[in-house]
């Protein structure tokens, strides 16, 4: 992956140990990583590297984390921007407060890398596939048709109840035949993230959807131990 296509994360924490670790972690997943340690500072790298996300510490010196959250989103150039909160505190009123101002996510330390890294994971997924959202075009297999726009599933001109949640477990495969999808990542795209789905229930979604597809079932395929895909006719 070459630099140009590298995501962008900037890092705003006060506490060395946590910064580096973080930071640590992130190259090694393969992001571009731009660390701060004051909220003045952090607020200017965020406006001349634009970031696809920043983890923000919300007990900063100086400007503190809801009031940089609170400016980033009243910036047009930043409004995309993801946010994920850092907090030591307890008191909700806190996470309440910076959700409210347009943080996307918080984790609560002491946390785990691993589920950081899923929370970033899983929101810089919903950012690209808002982005391809924006462009898509009607999908078609023979006479298996969907529609994004009008949230319809035409089988040989005839349209086919589904569901919300089938319908948008059917078009997240169906943009990608071929590609596999485990059971999480179907519950990031049809709930969003941070939504408790039991890997069973998608699993009789799924059967349900089948079902609804008739001839068409055969393309939803069960790839053993990891999940599903969906394979063009």
């Amino acid at each position: 992956m070459s630099e140009e296509q590298r995501q962008t994360i900037l890092i705003i924490e006060d506490e060395i140990d946590i910064q580096e670790m973080i930071s640590f972690n992130l190259r090694q997943e393969g992001y571009r990583v731009f660390c701060s340690s004051s909220g003045e500072d952090g607020l200017e790298k965020a406006k001349s590297k634009t970031p696809h996300l920043i983890v923000l510490d919300l007990m900063l010196p100086g400007l503190n984390g809801l009031e940089i959250c609170r400016r980033i989103r009243k910036d047009s150039d930043l409004d995309e921007v993801k946010i994920i909160m850092l907090t030591a505190k307890s008191e909700e009123s806190d996470v309440v407060l910076g959700l409210e101002l347009g943080a996307d996510d918080y984790v609560t330390k002491p946390f785990s890398n691993k589920i950081l890294l899923a929370r970033i994971h899983s929101l810089l997924r919903r950012g690209t596939a808002k982005k391809e959202k924006e462009s898509e075009e009607v999908i078609q297999f023979d006479d298996l048709v969907i529609h994004p726009g009008r949230r319809e599933v035409l089988l040989k001109d005839h349209a086919v109840e589904l569901t919300s949640s089938e319908f948008k477990a059917l078009h997240l495969m169906a943009r990608r035949p071929g590609w596999v999808f485990t059971r999480y990542q179907i519950v990031d795209g049809v709930h969003g993230v941070g939504h408790i789905v039991t890997g069973r229930a998608i699993d009789v979604m799924l059967v349900s959807l089948r079902k609804k597809l008739g001839d068409y079932a055969t393309c939803i395929e069960t790839v053993r131990g990891v999940g599903y895909r969906f394979k063009q006719p």
